[in-house]
């Protein structure tokens, strides 16, 4: 499978959110949320873009902390993060006022029960003035809502979508190693509509590919696929039934 990353109409969602964002005038929030269901994604899309735009990446972890957040936030400045809370917050705020850097929260959620965790993220941003994108699951928005002052706070909010016909096709022709006809790339949406059920179907195209020496995969073979591999999952369900009846 090539190394490419593909622009869906997601991934082109979140950045014109991020343009959107650095263009904001001043004395105007430049805070946001992307959430979606998972499978998306959006936690792909979040580091790839931090990449693109020089932006720290921190992806919050289920036991993490204020504190724990602070300590990653100035590890990824470039500083020592120092013990006391104050101390890291102070170290966080002068490094960015320094040197403003866009900040990406993936996973959201585990920090949306955390009042002061999440209010110290506002004070940053209020601090500092620079862009701080949440990306969240499904119900990152409702949590969120909870937190007036922060949710009032949040400029600009997109959701990932479902994957569309077109977005299918983009991915499989841009990453598959054999010629996939546009036919063929569009039976798979029905069957296959996360990215990692899409990369499975990939795989399964490339391989059957080298094992037949075929050059191009059409509608017709992509079928037969997409009807093999329905039917093992059924097997593989009914075997799993039968385990669980014994």
């Amino acid at each position: 499978m090539k190394k490419i990353f593909v622009k869906t109409q997601n991934v082109k969602n979140f950045i014109a959110l991020i343009n959107s964002l650095q263009n904001k005038p001043e004395g105007v929030s430049r805070m946001a949320l992307v959430y979606g269901e998972p499978g998306l994604g959006k936690s792909r899309t979040a580091l790839w873009l931090s990449a693109q735009n020089d932006a720290i990446y921190i992806r919050s972890t289920n036991l993490m902390t204020g504190k724990w957040f602070l300590e990653e936030l100035v590890d990824e400045l470039g500083e020592i993060p120092r013990y006391w809370t104050s101390d890291l917050f102070k170290q966080a705020v002068n490094k960015l006022t320094e040197k403003p850097q866009m900040i990406i929260i993936d996973e959201i959620d585990y920090l949306a029960g955390d009042q002061k965790t999440i209010e110290t993220i506002r004070d940053i941003h209020d601090k500092t003035n620079v862009p701080i994108i949440f990306v969240g699951m499904t119900l990152a928005q409702k949590k969120l809502q909870r937190y007036r002052h922060l949710y009032d706070r949040l400029s600009e909010i997109i959701q990932f979508e479902a994957f569309s016909v077109t977005d299918v096709q983009d991915i499989v022709i841009q990453l598959c190693e054999v010629e996939v006809n546009e036919q063929g790339a569009a039976l798979i949406h029905s069957h296959a509509n996360r990215f990692r059920q899409i990369v499975r179907v990939i795989n399964k195209l490339e391989a059957v590919a080298k094992t037949n020496n075929i050059q191009l995969i059409d509608e017709n073979i992509i079928k037969e696929i997409l009807k093999n591999d329905s039917k093992q999952n059924f097997e593989n369900n009914k075997r799993t039934k039968h385990i669980i009846a014994g």
